[in-house]
């Protein structure tokens, strides 16, 4: 299966400032998110941002959040983000089929979204290094169970080389800046 920008969404799920300072390998976390988002942008594929509780777990990292934009922020309190009806609903996820995700933690949100978004006939493209969890373990059997639930695991520089299709263009140039 080929992932297409044309039939793509981003998901970035809980980057959230209470509990992003506890996730495993934080700092590369944050690193490959944005790298990942700024990608989507330039590849002109559209993504939803969520966030957890935010009265309790405060908003999206300012880093995230300084690249939203246009792109919609949308609370939740369940933890698949396919619960939150606005989630699916939004204009963005209209006419694409594919579901990039990013996020937090991946053994609890991440999991659940996107054995849910398989389960509703989604493409789930879990960007691995773009999850975290507090515990590594968490992260690791969660990527096991995302896999045989049928989600596709991808890397951040792969995904964004892959949507490009071809060098040359003024596109590939900016992702190739933003891999180095």
């Amino acid at each position: 299966m080929r992932i297409k920008r044309e039939v793509s969404a981003g998901l970035v799920i809980d980057i959230q400032e209470k509990l992003f300072p506890h996730m495993d390998q934080k700092e590369e976390l944050l690193k490959k998110c944005t790298m990942l988002m700024e990608g989507l942008k330039v590849l002109g594929v559209p993504f939803v941002v969520t966030e957890q509780y935010p009265k309790g777990l405060g908003g999206t990292v300012e880093e995230i959040s300084e690249m939203v934009g246009q792109d919609p922020v949308i609370e939740k309190i369940a933890f698949s983000c396919c619960d939150e009806p606005a989630v699916l609903q939004s204009a963005v996820f209209r006419n694409r089929k594919t579901v990039i995700v990013c996020g937090i933690e991946a053994h609890v949100c991440v999991l659940q979204t996107v054995i849910d978004l398989v389960g509703a006939g989604y493409s789930a493209v879990v960007v691995e290094d773009c999850i975290s969890s507090r515990n590594p373990e968490d992260k690791r059997v969660a990527v096991e169970r995302m896999r045989a639930e049928g989600a596709v695991i991808t890397t951040c520089e792969s995904i964004l080389f892959e949507l490009a299709r071809v060098a040359g263009t003024d596109e590939f140039k900016a992702i190739s800046r933003l891999i180095k």
